[in-house]
C-alpha cells in the first residue's frame, strides 16, 4: 500500500499543475496572515481558532486538489444525471434542519454538519459540479445540433442555468451567489462559440426585466437600497451603507505603504462601529490598511495569476469539454474577485461574495482547492505542446 501511495504521489508531482499549486498556496498564506491580523482584537484564542480552521481546510483542500487531479472529469460525466441529483439534493438539504442562515435578510445558505468545524455552503460546491454539467451540455451540443449559435441551442443552455439559479434563490434567498452561476454560464458560452445576438438578447431581456422589477417594487427592499447608495453614498449611510463606508475609510488611510501589519485603526479595533466581516468579506479591506496600495496590488497579482494560469490550460486543451470546464473555473475567480474587490471599494453592491484564497471560510477554501485540481487533472491529460486547431485557437 505505501508503495502504491509514493506512485501516486510520484505521478501527481511529475503531471500536475505545480504551478498553479505553488499560486493558490501563496494566495493562502497570505490570506492566513491578513486573518490573523483581522482577528487579532479577539485575543489569542480568536487568531487560533480562525487561522487553525483555514489551516485545516487548507490541508483538506491539498488533498482534494491531489484526488480530483487524478479524476477524469470525462469519465465522471458519463454518470451526468447522477451529478445533477447531486446539484438537487444538496441545495435541497438547506430546507432541512442542517440549514442554518442570517437573521437579517432570512438567506439560508450554509449547512451545519455535526461533527465538522465550519458550515458548508452547498452553492460552493454546486459551482463545480454545474460548471462540469454545463461543460457536457455545450459539449453534446456541439456534437449533436452542430450548432451552437442557434436559438435552440442558446435556450437549452441558458434554461439549465436559470432554472438551477432560481431553485437556488428560492431555496437559499441567496442572490449573490446565484449569479456566479449566471456569470460561469455567459463566459462558457462565449468560449463555446454562441451568437452574439444570443448575449445581447440576454442582456435586453434581463434588463428590461430588472427595470420593471424595480417599478413594480418586486425587489426586495433592502436589495434596492444596497443598489441605491452606490450612487449616493450618503443615502442611509448609518445602515445600509455603513460597512461599505467603513471599508472606504480602512482602505483610504492605508494610503501606499499602510499603517503597518497588525497596526490598523480599524482592523484593529474592538468597538462594534469598527470594519464589519473583516476577516470574511473586507478582507481586501484590511489588507489597504495595513499594507497599503502595495499589499492590495499583491493579492491582485496572485488573484491575476491564478485565472491566467488556468485559462493556459484552456487554451492548451485538445476537448471542448476540457477547455469548457477550465473556462468556467476561472469565470468563477473572475466574479468573485471583481464583486469583492468593487464592493470593498464602494463600487458594487454588498451580496456577500468572498474574495477567493484569501477570505475566511473553510468550505469555501476546500472547494477552491478542488476546483484547481480539475484543473490540474486536465492539464495533466492535455499535451504539453499545443497543436494547431485547440478549442481555443
Amino acid at each position: 500500500m505505501w508503495n502504491r501511495l509514493k506512485a501516486i504521489l510520484a505521478d501527481f508531482i511529475q503531471q500536475a499543475d505545480l504551478v498553479l499549486l505553488g499560486l493558490c498556496c501563496a494566495a493562502t498564506l497570505y490570506g492566513m496572515a491578513l486573518i490573523a491580523s483581522a482577528t487579532r482584537y479577539m485575543g489569542a484564542d480568536g487568531i487560533l481558532r480562525y487561522v487553525g480552521v483555514q489551516g485545516a481546510a487548507m490541508l483538506l483542500g491539498l488533498c482534494a486538489y491531489v484526488l480530483m487531479s487524478m479524476i477524469d472529469v470525462e469519465i465522471l460525466l458519463k454518470k451526468w444525471k447522477w451529478v445533477l441529483a447531486f446539484n438537487i439534493i444538496f441545495i435541497g438539504l438547506l430546507r432541512t434542519p442542517l440549514g442554518v442562515g442570517g437573521t437579517t435578510t432570512g438567506n439560508q445558505a450554509w449547512l451545519k454538519i455535526p461533527g465538522i468545524p465550519f458550515q458548508i455552503g452547498p452553492a460552493e460546491i454546486v459551482k463545480i459540479t454545474f460548471t462540469l454539467l454545463l461543460a457536457k451540455q455545450l459539449e453534446w451540443l456541439r456534437e449533436e445540433k452542430r450548432d451552437l449559435k442557434s436559438f435552440s441551442s442558446a435556450a437549452m443552455a441558458a434554461g439549465h442555468t436559470l432554472l438551477l439559479m432560481g431553485y437556488y434563490v428560492i431555496i437559499s434567498k441567496d442572490m449573490g451567489n446565484a449569479l456566479t452561476f449566471f456569470f460561469i454560464f455567459l463566459c462558457m458560452a462565449f468560449a463555446a462559440g454562441f451568437a452574439l445576438r444570443w448575449f445581447a438578447l440576454l442582456f435586453l431581456g434581463g434588463g428590461a426585466a430588472f427595470a420593471a422589477a424595480w417599478a413594480l417594487e418586486l425587489i426586495p427592499s433592502y436589495m434596492m437600497d444596497r443598489f441605491r447608495v452606490l450612487f449616493d453614498h450618503s443615502y442611509d449611510s448609518l445602515v445600509t451603507g455603513w460597512q461599505q463606508t467603513r471599508s472606504l475609510l480602512a482602505i483610504g488611510a492605508g494610503g501606499v505603504f499602510g499603517q503597518g501589519y497588525m497596526q490598523g485603526t480599524q482592523s484593529q479595533s474592538s468597538y462594534s462601529g469598527s470594519l464589519p466581516y473583516r476577516w470574511t468579506d473586507f478582507i481586501f479591506s484590511v489588507c489597504g490598511e495595513e499594507l497599503g496600495l502595495i499589499g492590495c496590488l499583491a493579492v491582485i497579482a496572485l488573484l491575476t495569476a491564478i485565472i491566467l494560469r488556468v485559462l493556459l490550460v484552456a487554451r492548451n486543451t485538445q476537448t471542448p469539454l476540457h477547455c469548457y470546464v477550465c473556462v468556467g473555473m476561472a469565470a468563477m475567480l473572475i466574479y468573485q474577485t471583481v464583486i469583492n474587490i468593487g464592493m470593498c471599494l464602494f463600487v458594487m453592491p454588498t451580496i456577500g461574495v468572498t474574495l477567493p484564497f484569501f477570505s475566511y471560510g473553510g468550505s469555501s477554501l476546500l472547494t477552491l482547492y478542488a476546483a484547481m485540481g480539475v484543473v490540474s487533472g486536465i492539464k495533466k491529460r492535455s499535451p504539453t505542446v499545443r497543436r494547431p486547431g485547440g478549442p481555443l485557437g
